[in-house]
């Protein structure tokens, strides 16, 4: 799955870009047919300590699925996003399986 990794309003390293691809491509094993993913990385300035938010929008033919998470850290943001996804990809297998 292609992967679109966008930091807004700061640098991101290696690592994070890494985790994020490969947290997405595990989402292929729910529903194979995604074509690719945009992944929003933002920082929010507040005093929060939750200020880390990121957006996923997922393209499936027909379709698009966008989940936004806020946390303090990113890559508990990307997991929570993921395992939304994941309910949502699944959802979607059945339905389009109780059709055919």
């Amino acid at each position: 799955m292609k992967v679109n990794v966008h930091a807004v309003n700061f640098a991101v390293d290696g690592k994070l870009v890494d985790y994020v691809q490969e947290r997405m491509d595990k989402l292929e094993k729910y529903y194979d047919k995604v074509v690719s993913s945009d992944v929003y990385l933002k920082v929010e300035n507040t005093s929060d300590k939750e200020n880390k938010i990121v957006e996923v929008k997922i393209n499936v033919p027909g379709d698009d699925f966008l989940v936004k998470k806020q946390c303090k850290t990113f890559e508990e943001a990307v997991e929570l996003s993921a395992e939304s996804l994941e309910r949502l990809l699944v959802k979607r297998k059945e339905k389009i399986r109780a059709h055919i």
